[in-house]
């Protein structure tokens, strides 16, 4: 009984005393994370540019004393392989990226430099110390190559990306791949993580979906969207991380055998539409100009992604559907708007959630 009901959580016991790299700790994905790690008594060193927005999760959540934490841009070699040897890892959680899509077109270069390049200085500063047993690379369900038929993606499926943004993470799936051999011989695996649209309180990046809402929402303005139709495979940020924390945890016990796997909602992927029509719910009285047209470069307009590896092989399965997923995001940023710390609205969350995951597991041992 104990073995299932651990299955898909991150225990506790292995993670207590840990030494972990997170590299983009100060994003919305690595704030969360961070949270996570350090709840569960993980000694975490952070890599990370410092936060792009005026207001940051990372600042709202965490203290500077209770983290060893690097302001270094993983385009640095030098900087980056001084940190490694200096916090000497046994697990690597890369999250560090340019992650939008619409910025990937301003800045291909910049882009291309971090996702692809900045992981080969990870991974090369990795191979030469001897403590790191695993590595989660994070990547995107944008890496595969998308013709828009609407069929569900594959871990097997083939790699593309019609943008900068995707095709750097098809790239960087790829130096991963290249890096694979050399760190088996140093004891160490490696697998990347291809996770759907993530949302969930604390995300104040520009050109995402939520945010946008939020800031146009709060100040009584018109949100202007762009694609409504267009479907992706949102989930809230809990799961894909909870899908981290496992993979780690098999890569080091050697017990994960793929080298890649899909995290995202076992649901069909939902309409940019109908995200939005849930989240107005928790707002009230909003204005939403859906465009006729769609304006902008181009992006995918379907995506989905079969998450059954991960169903199989490490016992995530999706928790949070839709309704629930998107009104707890809502109502992260209307409470938190209206005066509730985030770290209080965070571990409000991160307790609803865990309890599910609880109830979920016993359900399937009756």
């Amino acid at each position: 009984m104990e073995k299932l009901v651990i299955e898909g959580l991150p225990s506790r016991d292995f993670w207590r005393g840990r030494k972990v790299l997170l590299t983009g700790h100060t994003g919305f994905k690595g704030a969360w994370l961070l949270f996570w790690l350090e709840a569960m008594g993980a000694r975490v060193t952070g890599c990370s540019l410092a936060p792009e927005q005026p207001r940051s999760l990372f600042a709202e959540l965490h203290a500077p004393e209770r983290l060893a934490s690097e302001t270094i841009d993983i385009r640095n070699a030098d900087d980056l392989e001084g940190l490694v040897r200096r916090a000497r890892p046994e697990i690597v959680f890369h999250l560090a990226a340019q992650s939008l899509v619409r910025r990937g077109y301003s800045d291909p270069h910049g882009t291309f430099a971090t996702n692809v390049e900045g992981t080969n200085n990870l991974l090369q500063a990795l191979a030469q110390v001897k403590t790191v047993r695993a590595v989660v690379v994070t990547t995107t369900d944008k890496v595969y190559r998308n013709v828009n038929d609407g069929r569900a993606f594959v871990e097997t499926d083939p790699l593309g990306g019609h943008d900068p943004y995707s095709a750097s993470k098809a790239a960087c799936e790829m130096v991963v791949e290249g890096w694979r051999s050399r760190l088996a011989d140093e004891g160490c695996s490696i697998a990347t993580a291809r996770a759907g649209n993530v949302i969930g309180g604390g995300d104040w990046a520009g050109d995402r979906l939520i945010p946008d809402a939020v800031r146009a929402w709060s100040s009584g303005e018109t949100l202007k969207v762009r694609r409504p139709e267009a479907t992706r495979p949102w989930q809230h940020v809990l799961e894909p991380l909870r899908g981290y924390l496992v993979l780690a945890e098999s890569l080091a016990s050697a017990d994960a055998s793929a080298p890649a796997y899909n995290f995202g909602p076992r649901a069909e992927s939902a309409s940019v539409r109908t995200v939005l029509s849930l989240a107005a719910r928790e707002f009230g009285e909003v204005r939403t100009d859906f465009a006729d047209t769609p304006e902008g470069p181009a992006e995918a307009h379907k995506l989905d992604l079969d998450p059954t590896l991960a169903e199989t092989g490490l016992g995530i399965r999706g928790l949070w559907d839709l309704d629930r997923t998107v009104t707890r995001t809502a109502g992260w940023y209307r409470d938190f708007l209206s005066g509730r710390p985030a770290r209080e609205l965070c571990e409000a969350d991160c307790c609803a959630y865990l309890e599910d995951v609880r109830r979920a597991a016993m359900a399937c041992i009756r």
